[in-house]
């Protein structure tokens, strides 16, 4: 029976090079072949999702001066990908991830704006920032951008950005563009016209404090983690809070968590299955690669199902290299030796018991109600999902959990717009642009 709650909305993150990818199963496809992107794109669709989710990698990482194990295949570049998938979609949004800190505003914007019109208005820019002086190396001399001036630079990127798509007039005129601040001096005139959405969708991605408030000030979408309800209500309360000083609405930002799931025929089948996923995502070599990112030291002589070191992390190590660091590892080692002195788990055991879990597992009825009771709960308005296999990792989802989300009134039967900004009920940009 359908109970017609708030909508939910839903999105696909091609996973990409990362931990949550079950390496050794058969199923698992290639990471650089279009046909991967074209199946989980497909899917998404014909699941009437919101938008298809690429990440970005722009340098292989390093493991104790080695390419991390996961970075092998390689990572193509976020918007050619998705220009080849707008010639094999319809109306399935099109996000990207694109560096702030490492491009510069006129190149991606027009980058971005081609993506709009070759899709007819289904564009969306994920915008992170890094201070990572290792990644950096391939961009710059030095390759450091201060950790302070990320977001500072983000901000201004995205406002010269939009100042940029409003230098085209809704009716079709051009305007020249000047932009004076600290981070960028630019003028001239923008080559591409005024896109089909007015401005492609701009998604966040990033649970700090800045993240939050940057988000409120200039995103449309929030994507973020938490693993509970109270979690997802705190971080949603506290977001949505923020808007009003920016003179925006609850409903003009989105917040959608990145979430796992494991379906089974009943609750305890799907619980094995991730039980096993999790083995296989952490095997014995993977989790003394985890736990040596937490220390920063070399690990290779400790047993996988032996005991915790007793050593402290290594603060300072840069040992891996294109990650993002542990924010305090001290206080890592700390939480993990005492679960596993608890509980008497070894070194892969407190590994896959404390890192990344699967976030909704059950039977499809089990999931859809838990999904439904999220957004209900204020806890989100809608989810980006990952799925543990590429590419056809989201096809379970589609076929056994999305009809049962139809039926209880809280996910689309059929796409009623043709742009992303419609289907996340998105306010069209109001042009700021220079009159004559």
């Amino acid at each position: 029976m359908s109970r017609g709650g708030r909508r939910i909305h839903l999105a696909a993150h091609f996973p990409g090079v990362n931990s949550t990818t079950v390496w050794a199963d058969p199923r698992s496809g290639s990471q650089i072949d279009f046909s991967s992107f074209e199946h989980l794109a497909r899917t998404a669709e014909r699941g009437l999702f919101d938008f298809f989710f690429l990440a970005e990698g722009l340098r292989l990482r390093e493991h104790a001066g080695r390419i991390h194990d996961l970075d092998v295949v390689g990572r193509p570049e976020s918007i050619t990908v998705l220009n080849a998938l707008a010639a094999v979609t319809d109306r399935l949004g099109l996000a990207a991830t694109v560096n702030a800190t490492f491009n510069e505003p006129y190149e991606l914007a027009r980058r971005l704006a081609s993506l709009d019109h070759l899709s007819a208005g289904r564009a969306g820019w994920n915008v992170v920032t890094s201070s990572d002086a290792f990644t950096g190396e391939n961009f710059r001399r030095g390759g450091y951008l201060d950790r302070g001036d990320r977001y500072t630079r983000a901000a201004e990127f995205v406002s010269t950005a939009r100042e940029l798509w409003d230098s085209w007039t809704p009716d079709g005129a051009q305007r020249p563009f000047a932009h004076s601040g600290p981070q960028f001096r630019i003028g001239g005139g923008f080559t591409v016209p005024r896109s089909p959405q007015g401005h492609p969708v701009v998604i966040q991605a990033g649970d700090s404090a800045e993240g939050r408030e940057f988000a409120a000030s200039a995103a449309d979408v929030i994507f973020t983690r938490h693993s509970t309800l109270e979690a997802g209500r705190e971080f949603y309360a506290d977001v949505k809070a923020r808007l009003a000083r920016y003179g925006r609405a609850p409903g003009d930002l989105k917040i959608m968590p990145g979430v796992t799931y494991v379906l089974g025929d009943t609750d305890a089948d799907a619980q094995e299955r991730a039980a096993e996923i999790r083995r296989q995502q952490v095997s014995p070599q993977n989790a003394i690669i985890a736990l040596e990112q937490v220390w920063g030291r070399d690990l290779s002589g400790y047993d996988p199902d032996g005991p915790l070191p007793d050593v402290d992390p290594d603060p300072e190590s840069a040992l891996v290299q294109g990650r993002v660091r542990v924010a305090d590892p001290v206080a890592v080692a700390r939480k993990w030796r005492a679960l596993s002195e608890a509980k008497g788990w070894s070194i892969r055991q407190t590994v896959i018991e404390s890192s990344g879990r699967q976030s909704f597992v059950g039977s499809p009825a089990t999931v859809a109600a838990a999904l439904e009771e999220f957004v209900a709960a204020d806890a989100a308005d809608g989810f980006i999902l990952v799925p543990h296999l590429t590419p056809g990792g989201l096809d379970d989802f589609v076929d056994r959990v999305v009809p049962l989300l139809q039926e209880r009134g809280v996910f689309r039967t059929e796409y009623s717009g043709t742009t992303l900004r419609s289907h996340l009920g998105l306010p069209a940009p109001v042009w700021k642009g220079r009159t004559p």
